[in-house]
């Protein structure tokens, strides 16, 4: 691509059980070296535990837990006259689900033991209630930017 110009987005398609643009960004994100069909059963089995363990709609249980996950503010370093500062900024827009997602998704990643649908479904359920890592790992990200309160005038840049 030359360098003049605006890149275009790729717009994707809504996942076919949900019909969500939420849940295909899941789906992406489980994904590994492009096996998305694999990727489908993973977040679909761990929607089906979600469903039989909560009693409540996995989508709905899905999209809480990717709300309660979603981080307000998070740091940026800069450097400015010889030393890095940790900058706090708001999250904007599209960043925040992702952020959320990769939190959620790691958060599964780490766990031992049980499949990767178990660990899943476990996360995303502990997420839409407000415990879990993925909550303390957007918690943490707060109180950086908290910390760091003091340097947001550098944020004018």
């Amino acid at each position: 691509m030359s360098r003049k110009g605006h890149i275009k987005k790729k717009e994707i398609l809504p996942d076919p059980k949900y019909n969500s643009l939420l849940v295909a960004r899941f789906i992406n994100k489980v994904m590994l070296h492009g096996k998305k069909e694999l990727a489908q059963n993973i977040v679909y089995n761990a929607f089906n535990q979600i469903g039989e363990k909560t009693k409540k709609d996995p989508l709905k249980v899905f999209e809480e837990a990717i709300t309660n996950a979603s981080p307000l503010l998070e740091v940026k370093s800069r450097r400015i006259g010889g030393a890095n500062y940790q900058i706090p900024f708001k999250v904007e827009g599209n960043r925040r689900t992702t952020l959320a997602m990769r939190w959620i998704i790691n958060a599964a990643n780490e766990k031992k033991g049980k499949t990767i649908q178990d660990k899943l479904a476990a996360e995303l359920i502990e997420a839409s209630t407000g415990t879990g890592a993925a909550i303390k790992k957007k918690e943490d990200t707060h109180r950086m930017a908290e910390a760091n309160r003091a340097f947001a005038h550098y944020a004018r840049f």
